[in-house]
């Protein structure tokens, strides 16, 4: 395998620095600004489903979370949230755009490592928002390491075979590192390539398993 590969991918959210527990807690915020219309449980599972609802047309990231925010506040009120909450929803979900990047563990060292090496192409390959995206490799100091960015609407099969070409590349030849079996690994997995499952700390592994 080694011998092959000229391609080295990283998820970033939750692989390269924390991601998820910013989210959580902005969500807690949010459901105790919203405890007037419901309990916590049910006002996440809302926002859940709304999310969900929205992903064809918002795709992921801190700006999609947020429209979905303002959705399920104006929902579970029934239209009758105040201006001054809707607001106070929005800049919990502009703060997400400005959270600290607090790189995981030994994520530097690697990278830095890989790039002395020189034997492989560095990539930073995630999904969401691509200003937010391109604003957190920036701010985490570790944009120098890649030598590409690929920033996805989802990742699919698809997705990754598009960045493949783009790369000039045989699925054989390539490897993704991620936190997520479902996106970062079956998909590549699928097309040929390698994948390396790396769990994030803060959450429930939810039971995949793949296909290969």
């Amino acid at each position: 395998m080694k011998e092959l590969i000229k391609v080295i991918a990283f998820d970033a959210d939750d692989t390269l620095w924390s991601n998820e527990p910013f989210f959580q807690e902005i969500e807690k915020q949010y459901t105790d600004l919203l405890k007037p219309y419901g309990t916590s449980e049910d006002i996440s599972a809302t926002l859940f489903q709304t999310e969900m609802n929205n992903l064809k047309y918002l795709g992921y990231g801190a700006k999609a979370f947020t429209i979905s925010m303002v959705e399920t506040a104006l929902h579970v009120s029934g239209q009758k949230i105040s201006g001054t909450d809707i607001q106070h929803i929005i800049e919990l979900g502009k703060s997400l755009l400005k959270m600290p990047i607090e790189l995981l563990p030994g994520v530097k060292e690697t990278l830095k490592v890989l790039k002395e090496k020189g034997k492989y192409k560095l990539v930073v390959a995630t999904k969401g928002d691509l200003l937010d995206q391109e604003n957190k490799l920036e701010r985490s100091g570790l944009a120098s390491y890649f030598d590409h960015i690929e920033v996805m609407s989802d990742k699919t099969e698809k997705e990754y075979q598009r960045m493949l070409n783009i790369l000039q590349i045989a699925p054989s030849e390539f490897v993704m590192i991620g936190n997520s079996l479902k996106s970062d690994i079956q998909p590549v997995l699928s097309l040929g390539g390698y994948g390396i499952h790396i769990p994030f700390y803060c959450c429930p592994l939810k039971l995949f398993e793949p296909k290969n």
